[in-house]
């Protein structure tokens, strides 16, 4: 049974160096809220206290609460709004660290803490190669995200991000300094994953040996460029039987359905809406596929990569070419280059690497791994869990 948020607990009398706080502000269904829900919950198996700050109808919404996790609600549906609720809860807890994600919310935690005088912690967490991201924003929001990120984010004690592309991106783009930027890899993989039998997906598609499946997964969106994939798609197809399926919901779906129809391949295309555990459709695929102009990192491409099933990507900025070591685990190709995307397909569906090593480069990301790197750059000792 989820419990309900409640108000602020009573001020201990000293600070709380058993006490994290967890500020997000999330669409309930991103990266983000991925990691988030596998974050606090370790962090509490380690024996910390975590609250989670909660913007009212944002994410992350976790599915139990554990032992040890309090969801303190902020009063507001809008990040801005919440600031005195931000600064009563710093004055009244004093957690030792509070760890924010997103350039908005990350300025409410930088001014909370400032006006609350507290001594708490702040660890900024970016989760996207922020050049690319603002690019088709308004002048106004890229020059406040910009200078905000250059200007306030050196009051922290840690930025952190997915990837050393989008650390090298952030310092290019707003100035601060890459000294004070740290790569920690977010918590993606639970540990039996690796080990699990998934059982195999109620769709006619799968477990068909003479016709292989490719796989992809993500919004519907222009930057996850499914549009590409699917004209590498009806290349392939022209050499040799085979059928895609991408997993997910977003405005460009009729879109894709009449490309589709026009590449004469609707009747090898599926698009079965979002699915909320897409391990078992990923581990029953012949091969995944990974398209988008710009990422963070990409959650999906290492998912894949953890119940063994090859992969091909594109080299987009950033964080493909970091889970894939340069292209050992899987090949990278342009942005865009359907033609190129079509050939790595081919090659990998003929030449596939061996599940033991493709799961290799998902380790980094094993949830207790990741809480350890986390742990480590909020300056908290990394517990033992239970």
């Amino acid at each position: 049974m989820k419990k309900r948020p409640r108000t602020l607990p009573r001020r201990p009398v000293g600070a709380d160096s058993t006490r994290i706080a967890c500020f997000f502000s999330t669409s309930g269904h991103s990266g983000v809220d991925r990691a988030a829900g596998h974050l606090i919950p370790a962090l509490a198996r380690r024996g910390y206290r975590v609250d989670l700050l909660k913007v009212r109808q944002h994410g992350p919404e976790l599915e139990e609460i554990p032992e040890g996790v309090t969801l303190i609600d902020l009063g507001s549906r809008h990040t801005l709004a919440c600031l005195p609720a931000v600064i009563r809860y710093l004055r009244r807890c004093r957690p030792a660290v509070m760890l924010s994600d997103k350039d908005k919310v990350n300025r409410v935690a930088l001014f909370a803490r400032a006006l609350a005088r507290a001594p708490t912690r702040l660890v900024l967490r970016s989760g996207t190669t922020i050049s690319l991201d603002l690019a088709t924003r308004g002048a106004l929001e890229r020059w406040i995200q910009r200078h905000s990120m250059g200007w306030l984010y050196p009051f922290a004690e840690q930025v952190i991000v997915a990837s050393s592309g989008v650390a090298d991106d952030m310092t290019d783009y707003t100035g601060l300094a890459r000294a004070r930027i740290r790569v920690v890899p977010p918590p993606v993989i639970p540990a039996n994953l690796f080990a699990s039998e998934l059982p195999r997906p109620d769709h006619p598609w799968f477990g068909q040996s003479d016709t292989p499946l490719i796989l992809s997964a993500g919004e519907l969106c222009s930057r996850k460029d499914f549009a590409t994939l699917l004209r590498a798609f009806a290349r392939l197809r022209a050499e040799r039987s085979c059928r895609l399926m991408i997993l997910g919901k977003g405005a460009a779906r009729e879109r894709l359905l009449a490309l589709a129809e026009t590449l004469g391949v609707a009747a090898d295309f599926a698009l079965p809406g979002y699915v909320r555990d897409a391990h078992a459709y990923m581990a029953h695929a012949d091969l995944f596929a990974f398209t988008s102009r710009w990422e963070g990192l990409g959650f999906v491409l290492i998912e894949a990569l953890a119940v063994g099933t090859p992969v091909v990507s594109t080299d987009c900025p950033s964080g493909p070419r970091e889970i894939l070591d340069g292209g050992r685990y899987g090949p990278l190709v342009a942005v865009g280059d359907d033609a190129g995307l079509a050939r790595a397909m081919l090659a990998t569906l003929d030449r596939p690497l061996p599940k033991r090593v493709l799961q290799q480069a998902a380790q980094p990301y094993e949830i207790e791994a990741s809480t350890d790197a986390y742990l480590n750059a909020m300056g908290l000792a990394a517990r033992a869990w239970s």
